[in-house]
């Protein structure tokens, strides 16, 4: 896409949502797309809304080029993107006492897992995932190898890792193939500072407002804070869609999921989730993991 000029689709504005392919993000942002040939439930005029679903890591990379309208991306990678993309309240996936966790196929302390030379698979080093596991054991204390998410599982399993960060629905599943936890990441960081753990943030593109003119970005962020409301309030819908970006998950788990990472933070953070955001990344770049992104305002369609 030309950032500089409006894309146009039948006299509607385009705006491509990347997000993950699982089913906490499917089920959130459903309303907002045309599916089976059919209209969006919702009325999104004059936006009309295209999925782009890619893991984790990839959006990550990409919303450095800042293509997307509006993306879906790690904590971790904000403030390396802060200057073109604001984090909307609505959309931020927050771990309260629970999180990505680290699994081996033995128990191990984090001792045995710092300058030991063991590996350990992360999903991508611009995770919330890698970095809370930096703060953790501590920054290049332990050799990581980026994978994809959906790898990690098999890889910590087969052996070709000591131990692995699983994200997503590998949380529910990682005891299926004999993996036992070493540490959840969310409740460690909850320890530390009675807060929940922001993962990942919705973003949308600063530039939007310029090229579509005042109060773009407060109409946009409006139809996604609507987009998770209906979500919610037609819950069996939104699940039966979820389910197709399930792997591995019945029914009940994938309902447990969702449940975990769509709920009232998700619709918006608050003040105690603001802090919890702004805490995080002041460790990171105090760590020296990533910049400092000065203060964090989230966007909010009423203010």
């Amino acid at each position: 896409m030309n950032s500089e000029t409006a894309r146009l689709h039948n006299g509607s504005i385009t705006i491509q949502l990347g997000h993950s392919p699982d089913p906490d993000d499917a089920f959130m942002w459903w309303p907002l797309f045309e599916l089976q040939g059919r209209p969006p439930v919702l009325d999104t005029a004059p936006f009309r809304f295209l999925p782009v679903m890619q893991d984790i890591q990839t959006l990550n990379e990409r919303s450095l080029g800042a293509d997307l309208e509006i993306t879906a991306l790690s904590m971790h990678q904000y403030p390396h993107v802060a200057q073109q993309y604001q984090l909307t309240a609505c959309g931020a996936s927050m771990g309260e006492k629970y999180g990505p966790k680290l699994v081996a196929r033995e128990q191990l302390s984090p001792r045995d897992l710092r300058d030991t030379g063991r590996v350990i698979a992360v999903p991508g080093l611009q995770t919330t995932a890698f970095l809370v596991l930096s703060l953790l054991l501590g920054p290049g204390t332990f050799k990581a190898e980026p994978m994809p998410f959906e790898t990690i599982i098999d890889a910590v399993a087969s052996g070709r890792c000591d131990a692995g960060v699983i994200i997503h629905e590998g949380q529910l599943t990682f005891a299926h193939a004999g993996l036992v936890e070493l540490a959840d990441l969310g409740r460690w960081w909850y320890e530390k500072h009675q807060l929940p753990l922001p993962l990942g943030g919705n973003a949308i593109r600063r530039d939007l407002e310029s090229i579509h003119g005042p109060g773009t970005l407060k109409r946009i962020t409006a139809l996604l804070e609507k987009s998770i409301r209906y979500a919610g309030q037609h819950r069996q819908q939104g699940l039966e869609y979820a389910l197709g970006y399930a792997r591995d998950m019945t029914v009940e788990q994938v309902d447990r999921f969702v449940e975990m990472y769509v709920n009232d933070l998700t619709i918006d953070p608050g003040e105690q989730g603001l802090r919890a955001i702004q805490t995080l990344l002041r460790e990171a770049a105090q760590a020296g993991l990533s910049p400092d992104p000065g203060e964090v305002v989230l966007l909010r369609a009423g203010g």
